[in-house]
């Protein structure tokens, strides 16, 4: 198009805006304006809604990622929080169970002296019962030494080496200790079960005995100290052979959760083979 031309349409176009405006000014182009918007209005939802949803997933995705990183430092958070928790629980419990045996110590008789330890190992699921703990014999432990907590009587060394020990339990039933009813001072033996009970057996006919009497040696033998509590009576009843009684008993001891015992390290039996040889010798002809 020659120059001029573009001069001219240039001008038209202008003159016609020009006047477009004055009328829209005036409000004589009301009629046509709302027409026309009709369809721009419907353009602009049209193009706006996706652009607007776009942006907000966009504003959903980056508040999402937030939200997923604040909940995995919240988890981590929890986890240290709950791993420290747990260790003082722990912390907790062995107080709770030292301050227990120190208790028991503290009332318990004067002479006796102990070595405190960790059960490392335990085997009370099949015919022999028994616990390993993490003393020896470089802390003092002698083979048939008595092993006690707060509750009472738990068993006596078997096994030794340096470091540690094997203790058969006073539930097994290759266990057995001179006990006594506490409350009628009546004597009986008392021997481990594979039930996990024990059973006090030759106890007088007339004695009496009744559910919850306390059972505790009687020193009897020397093999253990008096007094170390050994369970409470469950039942009673008459021997097959009806010539004693035997009375089921419980040990208050948990064998299946110790965690920490004593061993009492001063104790030594009493030989007496030596009067046993006096007597065979005086009646040998």
């Amino acid at each position: 198009m020659p120059r001029g031309g573009r001069v001219f349409s240039f001008g038209v176009t202008l003159l016609v805006v020009l006047v477009l405006i004055a009328l829209s000014a005036q409000g004589a182009l009301g009629p046509f304006e709302s027409i026309l918007s009709i369809p721009l209005n419907l353009l602009q939802r049209v193009v706006g809604t996706p652009v607007r949803e776009a942006g907000g997933l966009v504003d959903d995705l980056s508040e999402y990622r937030r939200l997923e990183q604040r909940n995995q430092d919240l988890e981590e958070s929890l986890a240290i929080y709950q791993a420290e928790n747990a260790q003082l629980r722990e912390k907790a419990q062995d107080y709770d169970r030292m301050a227990a045996l120190l208790d028991y110590n503290r009332f318990g008789p004067e002479d006796q002296e102990y070595v405190t330890c960790d059960v490392i190992g335990m085997d009370t699921a099949g015919f022999v019962r028994a616990i390993q703990i993490n003393c020896g014999r470089r802390d003092g432990v002698s083979l048939l030494d008595p092993v006690v907590t707060e509750l009472g009587l738990v068993g006596r060394v078997a096994q030794l080496s340096a470091t540690g020990a094997e203790v058969l339990l006073l539930t097994d039933p290759n266990s057995s200790a001179n006990a006594r009813l506490q409350q009628t001072r009546d004597d009986g033996v008392v021997i481990g079960q594979l039930t996990g009970d024990l059973l006090m057996s030759f106890l007088p006919l007339d004695a009496v005995v009744q559910e919850g009497d306390l059972v505790v040696t009687n020193g009897l033998g020397q093999t253990l100290p008096a007094g170390l509590v050994a369970g409470r009576v469950l039942s009673v009843g008459l021997s097959e052979n009806e010539l004693y009684q035997e009375a089921r008993v419980r040990s208050l001891v948990d064998f299946d959760r110790l965690e920490i015992v004593q061993v009492i390290i001063n104790f030594e039996p009493v030989d007496i083979s030596v009067f046993q040889q006096d007597e065979e010798d005086e009646t040998a002809p």
